[in-house]
């Protein structure tokens, strides 16, 4: 299979005939990133409805406001020891499935040199390590993200200080779309090879860092959006699903334009917010 030049437009299978079957099944699996893509926003979805059941199943919840929690952040008297719990758990399960996409390239990549050197008989290191240091950043990352979703529903009780906030992350997240650091992270995102090329490694170790080096950079270009989810509330059905498919689409073309147009329209977003708060 190979990917047209700045797009993820399948072409043929990849066999991997010379890894082993695990190996060969995650090589496979991401030599599909758009069916990948769709299945995460499914799952994510899910979880999102999975995470308002649990909030809202208190007793005298209706079910028009639970369908109101879709579009508004966790309310603060909902927090408790199972929901904190949840919400930690639900922060690691999104940052996975909302980045599954983004590995697609490089998993798929790494798979690839691993099947050729395995075809000529040299050790390889199994692809599964550096899906284990990419996934180990953004498992950090939604540790981070947790804490700091309790500690914002707990000190912003005031809907006018919410809403300034959010309208702060909305602009803020709108600008990093422009920013030189953000389109460098994206392109290491969306072609691998290059760094591969530069940094290959034989261990199992260097491979590990590899993996982290790599989240690192999606990281570097998705952390603004992801911060987004603590301004609308984690597990956010509708923000969640929406931010999923901008960050999918972002990776899975090529260009500027859309990443653009993104950080417009949070820019604009926010600066409505702002002048309405409070009202």
């Amino acid at each position: 299979m190979r990917y047209a030049k700045g797009t993820m437009t399948e072409t043929t299978d990849y066999e991997f005939a010379h890894l082993a079957p695990a190996e060969a099944g995650l090589g496979r699996m991401f030599a599909r990133p758009k069916a990948i893509a769709a299945g995460c926003v499914i799952v994510i979805a899910g979880l999102g409805w999975l995470y308002l059941a649990l909030v809202t199943a208190a007793p005298g919840n209706s079910w028009l406001a639970a369908m109101q929690a879709l579009c508004r952040a966790t309310p603060e008297d909902s927090w408790n020891a199972s929901t904190i719990a949840v919400t930690a758990l639900m922060w690691g399960a999104m940052m996975l499935a909302m980045m599954l996409p983004s590995a697609a390239p490089m998993i798929l990549t790494y798979a690839e040199i691993a099947e050729t050197a395995a075809r000529k008989g040299e050790k390889i290191v199994t692809p599964l390590v550096i899906a284990a240091g990419y996934a180990g950043v953004w498992l950090g990352f939604s540790l981070i993200a947790a804490t700091m979703q309790i500690a914002f529903a707990r000190v912003l009780s005031l809907d006018t200080a919410r809403e300034l906030l959010t309208a702060v992350i909305l602009i803020g997240a709108g600008v990093y779309q422009f920013s030189a650091l953000k389109h460098a992270c994206l392109m290491r995102c969306q072609h691998p090879f290059p760094f591969f090329f530069a940094n290959w490694a034989t261990t199992a170790r260097g491979v590990f860092r590899l993996g982290v080096r790599q989240g690192l950079y999606c990281l570097g270009c998705c952390w603004a959006l992801m911060v987004v989810m603590l301004a609308v509330g984690v597990m956010n059905v509708a923000w969640m699903a929406g931010l999923a498919v901008v960050m999918t689409i972002e990776k899975l073309q090529s260009g500027r334009r859309f990443a653009h147009a993104v950080g417009i329209a949070l820019i604009v977003g926010g600066v409505v917010m702002a002048a309405f708060a409070g009202n």
